[in-house]
């Protein structure tokens, strides 16, 4: 019963390989189709990237998810639990550590492209999905893949438990409250320097910084320029009043453009903006990136108006819902307007970095990262509520999510174990399809 309620398997595994082809096709057709056809370079880069791995193609199939999710039958969501913030793209590499705002170096969720305000399961369903196909890359077990699937979702749970009380500063993984992988990942971000960043992205002319002319970076001409400056002036109407007050910090001494080659982000123009520090001195300018923001893929697949209405532009949606996620974000976060598309900005920080999963090998060690996971999820689903500018989600959402899982906790659990399993085989399967229709042209033409 759980497995065709909660997670679904049959539901997810029955087409043919010619019907699934086709559903590929179609899919990454509506998701991408238009900014192919503008950039099919960088796209067939993407793909290229998206081929090299089940894990790969999983982290830039968002859309080819929520296709084949959200219809699916699930006990655990009625009109509270279906409208809570979400990350949108919740892999296992979708963590790392910031800077928070009060000066703590925090392990939490990063990336946020893809928030929106959904069903909470939908979170829960692509990261256990995920910790099955990190599994099979690194040839665990069913029975192993069961047990870390088992550990995150429990440590979820406890947490959510916990958190139907007040949401604490402890609640956060810090320097302070962790142990294993984590902390000596936040010790890791803790020896970079701004320093070694802005020896890396710039170089010293006429006495002070300027981008330096690397791959990937162009200049741009003062037309362009001149529009982005614009936009940035009104970027920092966005930002938090105490940051708005300190003039020295917001003069920006260069400008050049990136285009996007990563997988989420193929094709999409961003800019980097390289700004006086708090003082005058060279040490401690900063560097932020002005990028396009796009339709979250999650949010094809929710049909409500009063979702969609409330965000200005994508850039808009994406700031609102970091700062919504994420307990004390960048106080560079923020968005702006540049040729009537919407943008994201934020900070190249030295102390954001991804979680690595390459060396984590050691079965404790990975149980204990993925009880981190969990725990950090579950805060973050929780924290949105708490910020009384945000009132399109205006209930506990913490409360909302224990009173729906308390009636069933076991089947919750066993819901998505059996999801884990039966969707990281539905990717290994749906990668070679891919790559096929990719490299006969089928998807977008070669070059």
């Amino acid at each position: 019963m759980h497995a065709a309620a909660q997670g679904g398997i049959s539901e997810v595994t029955s087409d043919s390989t010619a019907d699934r082809s086709e559903v590929i096709g179609e899919v990454f057709d509506a998701a991408f189709g238009e900014l192919m056809a503008a950039e099919p370079a960088a796209f067939r880069r993407k793909f290229r990237k998206m081929a090299a791995s089940p894990f790969a193609f999983y982290r830039g199939s968002a859309a080819l998810f929520y296709n084949d999710v959200h219809a699916l039958d699930d006990p655990f969501l009625n009109e509270r639990t279906s409208r809570v913030w979400i990350h949108g793209d919740l892999h296992a590499e979708n963590f790392g550590t910031y800077m928070s705002s009060d000066g703590r170096l925090v392990f939490n969720v990063n990336d946020f492209d893809e928030a929106y305000v959904g069903p909470f399961t939908w979170d829960l369903r692509r990261l256990v999905a995920s910790l099955a196909l990190l599994g099979r890359a690194k040839a665990l077990s069913d029975a192993f893949i069961t047990t870390l699937v088992e550990a995150c979702v429990r440590a979820y749970l406890d947490k959510i438990r916990l958190l139907t009380g007040e949401v604490s500063a402890a609640s956060l993984l810090t320097l302070d409250t962790t142990t294993g992988v984590v902390h000596a990942f936040l010790q890791k971000a803790r020896r970079a320097t701004r320093v070694e960043l802005l020896d890396e992205l710039t170089v010293l002319e006429s006495h002070d910084r300027r981008f330096a002319r690397i791959d990937g970076a162009s200049l741009v001409d003062d037309e362009t320029r001149g529009g982005v400056l614009e936009a940035f002036e009104r970027y920092l109407d966005t930002l938090p009043p105490a940051r708005r007050d300190r003039p020295v910090s917001l003069t920006v001494k260069d400008v050049v453009l990136r285009r996007g080659v990563g997988i989420g982000s193929a094709g999409l123009p961003s800019y980097s903006l390289l700004l006086e520090g708090m003082t005058e001195a060279l040490d401690n300018d900063v560097v932020l990136y002005m990028k396009q923001a796009q339709v979250p893929a999650v949010g094809r697949f929710i049909d409500d108006e009063r979702i969609r209405g409330y965000f200005r532009h994508q850039g808009h949606r994406t700031a609102v819902s970091q700062r919504a996620l994420q307990a004390h974000a960048d106080i560079w976060v923020g968005h702006t307007e540049l040729a009537g598309v919407g943008q994201f900005v934020a900070e190249v920080s030295p102390y954001a970095q991804d979680l690595d999963w390459s060396e984590v090998d050691e079965p404790d060690e990975m149980l204990a990262l993925v009880e981190d996971l969990g725990r950090s999820t579950a805060r973050m689903h929780a924290v949105a509520d708490d910020e009384s500018e945000l009132d399109l989600v205006s209930f506990s959402t913490e409360e909302a999510i224990h009173e729906a899982i308390a009636a069933d906790e076991k089947g919750f659990v066993e819901g998505l174990v059996d999801f884990a399993h039966g969707y990281g085989a539905r990717v290994h399967h749906d990668h070679q399809l891919f790559v096929d229709l990719f490299r006969n042209g089928q998807i977008i033409p070669m070059d």
